[in-house]
């Protein structure tokens, strides 16, 4: 831009190309104005939504029978709920991008719901129904961190454009297999992803009490993210409603705290305990992960 006003400026300096460089400079000038004022598009291809949001569901053995129907009947029920599909409808583009896939000490290849796009009662059923549909089964172990560097993956390369992408990960247990929860939770929100938890404390087992801080510390990450504990069966389906509701939405909300959730523990997390725990009941190795 300047270098084409300076040359204009020299140019019409002599009364022999003045008349010829005013006209090419004053139209040079106009699309170099219009470029700069012009905002980059998206790319053609993509579709704007509200949110990218990615449900990674623990299926580890901690989670007994009932509690992985309840966690699965959780799901299916709030996707179908009128006040999920009203958050969708009520966001600037009215439709969000959501993909599921579950976990346990490692991801299988055949545990993964795609992305589809959700923007009302029919789309949301739909993919209610994939869930609905899947299997019951649980594999041993619980990788937290393999699940959240996983999710984070989910978003390289999706044909959507978002302000938010959040990972919505549930759980009853700390991370015992692979890298460090807090290595993984803090690559994915230096990339601008939300993680928040929903720690399962039903059967809480009696090593591991405060899951609830453990995943407030450890486990969750970004702006306004949030964990939302469930303490009773009696929670489940509503407490997934709801924290769905609010992902969708982004509203602020009680549970955004940024501090840890104290529930009458005396000192900090160890966010290695469960690993530390795993070394010392069991084969560290866990071979059969992989088969």
């Amino acid at each position: 831009m300047r270098r084409a006003l300076s040359l204009c400026f020299h140019a019409c300096r002599h009364p022999k190309t003045a008349a010829r460089f005013w006209a090419t400079c004053t139209s040079l000038l106009a699309c170099l104005a219009c470029a700069q004022a012009a905002p980059l598009a998206a790319p053609a291809d993509t579709i704007a939504v509200d949110v990218e949001l990615v449900l990674a569901v623990d299926i580890s053995h901690s989670m007994d029978e009932r509690e992985f129907a309840l966690q699965r009947a959780g799901y299916v029920e709030a996707l179908r709920h009128p006040d999920f599909i009203n958050a969708v409808r009520l966001g600037v583009t009215g439709r969000i991008a959501l993909t599921y896939f579950e976990w346990a000490g490692t991801v299988r290849d055949d545990a993964v719901i795609a992305w589809q796009v959700v923007d009302g009662a029919e789309s949301a059923d739909a993919f209610a129904d994939k869930i609905e549909a899947r299997p019951f089964r649980s594999f041993r172990g619980t990788s937290i961190s393999g699940a959240l560097a996983f999710g984070a993956k989910l978003f390289d390369g999706t044909a959507f454009d978002a302000p938010r992408r959040v990972i919505d990960i549930s759980g009853d247990g700390p991370n015992n297999i692979g890298m460090p929860v807090t290595t993984t939770r803090d690559a994915a929100v230096a990339k601008g992803i939300v993680v928040n938890g929903l720690p399962i404390l039903i059967s809480p087992s009696p090593s591991f009490s405060h899951l609830d801080q453990y995943y407030a510390e450890c486990v969750t990450g970004g702006p306004g993210s949030f964990v939302l504990p469930v303490y009773a069966a009696s929670e489940f389906v509503t407490a997934i409603r709801r924290k769905l509701v609010l992902e969708v939405s982004g509203i602020a909300h009680p549970w955004a705290d940024p501090g840890p959730i104290r529930i009458g523990a005396a000192a900090p997390i160890d966010c290695l305990q469960g690993e530390r725990d795993r070394r010392f009941f069991s084969d560290p190795y866990f071979p059969e992960l992989n088969r």
